[in-house]
């Protein structure tokens, strides 16, 4: 077999996962993208790997310990990824990147508060999100 093939092939992998983590609103979509990403990578490893065993005669294949490593750490990230997406839709209630842009709490703009400005005459500075996420810790 040629290395042509899964050379397109990998671009084609890489490619999709690129358009997925840039185009993508979703972090668990862009995750997803990252893996396709990586594993288009580890394609390239073991077709070069197998592509070059074919010209040397002593051989490690270290393109395939290369990508036996890498699916450890794809692993792994995917594990902490996930765990961060679950934490962090549990204390915002979404998954979408574009909202979770700011990681400030709200209210947290640099600003004083100002306890005057409640109608309920309570004085108290706090926002009901802010009240959620302290539950939830």
């Amino acid at each position: 077999m040629h290395l042509a093939y899964p050379a397109v092939l990998s671009a084609l992998l890489f490619s999709t996962g690129l358009y997925g983590v840039l185009a993508r609103r979703n972090a668990i979509l862009v995750l997803m993208s990252v893996e396709l990403m990586l594993n288009a990578v580890n394609l390239n490893l073991v077709a070069f790997d197998v592509w070059l065993s074919k010209t040397a005669r002593d051989t490690l294949h270290s393109g395939q310990a290369l990508t036996l490593f890498t699916i450890a750490i794809a692993a792994a990230e995917i594990g902490i990824g996930l765990a961060i997406v679950l934490a962090v839709h549990r204390n915002r209630g979404t998954a979408d990147i574009d909202r979770l842009r700011d990681t400030a709490e709200p209210g947290d703009d640099g600003a004083p508060d100002d306890d005057s400005d409640h109608s309920d005459g309570s004085g108290s500075a706090r926002s009901e999100p802010a009240e959620k996420a302290e539950a939830t810790a």
